[in-house]
């Protein structure tokens, strides 16, 4: 039996990922399951297990290796159900690297939940229960951002309410490069792109150093 759920990660052959962290994404995705017969943690329709290991938790758990291993703070700024923060908690557990991921989320009743699978899953984060565009001079490694806000608005969040981060990972849609180059008018960074392991219409960005342009 175990087999054939691991065979379902099978997409995430290439980042080494061990039987345990698969075992804790099961048991999470369980918790899910059985929340969202309470409370909507993730849409209905992508509600059924099979979806929610591919749509959420291998679609999250694929940026890791853009996620720097040499800062022991993480943000995941708006992460709703847990995706990507939790899944990447999980795998950080299950290499024995010690980084608290921080994890921002106004609704009071998904902060609770992840809470809850925090302390089941004994991951090392911290839920915000706050706006994150109030906060200021945070400071962070990476900066993970999934399914929150356009690119232009983290971007500009980034620039003003971090006061140091190492790198911002985001996930783009099906017209991300026409978003992508039309943010480039207004804005400089470095950036790394790689083809989503979920879905050939998406892809992932690395993003470093990032500049408003002077447009006067």
């Amino acid at each position: 039996m175990e087999d054939k759920i691991f065979k379902k990660y099978s997409l995430l052959n290439g980042l080494n990922v061990s039987r345990e962290t698969y075992i804790d994404f099961e048991k999470f995705i369980s918790m899910i399951i059985q929340k969202n017969e309470e409370i909507n943690i993730i849409s209905k329709k992508t509600s059924s297990i099979d979806v929610i290991r591919e749509r959420h938790i291998v679609d999250s758990a694929q940026i890791f290796d853009f996620i720097d291993l040499n800062y022991n703070t993480t943000y995941d700024i708006g992460t709703g159900g847990g995706m990507p923060g939790i899944v990447i908690a999980i795998m950080m557990k299950n290499i024995k690297k010690e980084m608290k991921i921080n994890l921002y989320e106004k609704s009071y009743h998904k902060s609770l939940f992840l809470k809850e699978v925090s302390k089941e899953l004994n991951l090392e984060t911290e839920v915000i229960q706050k706006d994150i565009f109030s906060s200021k001079e945070l400071k962070s490694g990476t900066i993970m951002v999934r399914a929150f806000k356009p690119l232009p608005i983290v971007l500009d969040l980034v620039y003003k309410n971090f006061s140091t981060y190492k790198n911002l990972i985001l996930f783009m849609g099906k017209n991300g490069k026409e978003v992508l180059n039309n943010t480039l008018r207004y804005w400089n960074f470095d950036y790394k792109e790689k083809m989503s392991l979920t879905s050939k219409d998406s892809f992932l960005l690395n993003i470093k150093n990032i500049k408003k342009k002077n447009l006067n």
